[in-house]
């Protein structure tokens, strides 16, 4: 594949483009630049919600943000949704009822649209006080849709934690982890960062074959199995987590040493 080029680039933020402070290099975002000026379009797949985005708007002012683990598509230059594949009330009062009744220390959270509420035990890591965020109780939680159901525990290992939350859910969701605690990220079932870079690429006439994708979590291995199955590229970074870099097809240098622009030079 020495003279493959990408078609479309996806990258995770956190870990992947983004450095530990929170910033883009200028090489970086130049080497992105240079991509767009051909005609490839830069998505960004993030576990982030929409609301966390502007920051990188700031940045790189353009493309696609595949949000919230797949369920949220917006466009970064309007800072529109114009998608969502949301969890219903139904599963959330299931979800959140089983999992209260198997680990009564488990604590629930939601994200929506560019909102964001947490019950008041729950403790949120950042923007406690943000526009948007607020508490309320269970019930509150529960009685919509929302694009992303968060369920955190505080003694328990997050391993330990994150299979028992796909044990309770047995299919009726998607969960995934993005984080060194134990924070459970569930979506709608099938509703991964891989389902919703495949419906930006289809929206470009673009299939698996022709995208390279970034990441460093387990939030990133369902879009890492869907590009490596399609004949494209999935670049792990090099600090990534061992069950990412087992279904990457290469690995580059680390959020802070710029391999994402490293990778796409090298092309």
């Amino acid at each position: 594949m020495s003279d493959w080029k990408p078609r479309l680039i996806a990258s995770d933020m956190d870990g992947t483009l983004l450095r530990g402070d929170d910033t883009v290099s200028d090489s970086t975002v130049a080497e992105l630049e240079r991509w767009r000026a051909t005609g490839v379009p830069v998505v960004l797949a993030t576990g982030r919600p929409p609301r966390w985005m502007s920051h990188i708007r700031d940045v790189l002012g353009y493309g696609t943000a595949v949000c919230c683990n797949g369920a949220v598509l917006m466009d970064l230059e309007r800072f529109e949704i114009f998608h969502e594949e949301l969890l219903h009330p139904d599963v959330l009062r299931f979800v959140t009822g089983e999992l209260r009744r198997r680990q009564p220390d488990t604590w629930f959270a939601v994200e929506y649209g560019l909102e964001f509420r947490h019950e008041a035990i729950y403790k949120p890591r950042w923007d406690v006080d943000a526009p948007g965020v607020a508490e309320a109780t269970l019930d509150e939680l529960v009685a919509q849709p929302v694009a992303k159901l968060l369920a955190r525990h505080e003694d328990l290992p997050r391993d330990e934690f994150v299979s028992l939350v796909e044990e309770v859910l047995a299919g009726r969701a998607t969960v995934t982890n993005s984080s060194t605690d134990a924070l459970a990220e569930i979506s709608a079932v099938g509703v991964t960062k891989a389902s919703g870079l495949a419906r930006v690429a289809a929206s470009h006439g673009i299939g698996p074959e022709d995208v390279v994708v970034f990441g460093d979590m387990p939030n990133d291995i369902a879009a890492f199995e869907w590009v490596r199955a399609g004949g494209g590229r999935a670049v792990a970074m090099a600090h990534a987590h061992p069950d990412l870099v087992a279904v990457a097809t290469d690995v580059t240098g680390t959020n802070e040493d710029g391999g994402v622009a490293a990778f796409l030079a090298a092309l």
